[in-house]
C-alpha cells in the first residue's frame, strides 16, 4: 500500500469514530424524547 493509500485510510478510520459515536448519541435522544413525549401526551388535560 502506497503512503497516500495509507493516509486515506487512517483518514477514514480517524472519522469514522465520531461519526459512529454522535450518531450512536442522536438516535438515542431521538427514541428517549419520542417515548416521553408519548407519557407526556397521555397525562395532559
Amino acid at each position: 500500500m502506497s503512503t497516500l493509500e495509507s493516509v486515506i485510510w487512517h483518514i477514514l478510520g480517524y472519522a469514522a469514530m465520531p461519526v459512529i459515536v454522535l450518531s450512536g448519541f442522536a438516535v438515542v435522544a431521538a427514541i428517549s424524547v419520542w417515548l416521553l413525549s408519548l407519557g407526556k401526551d397521555k397525562g395532559a388535560e
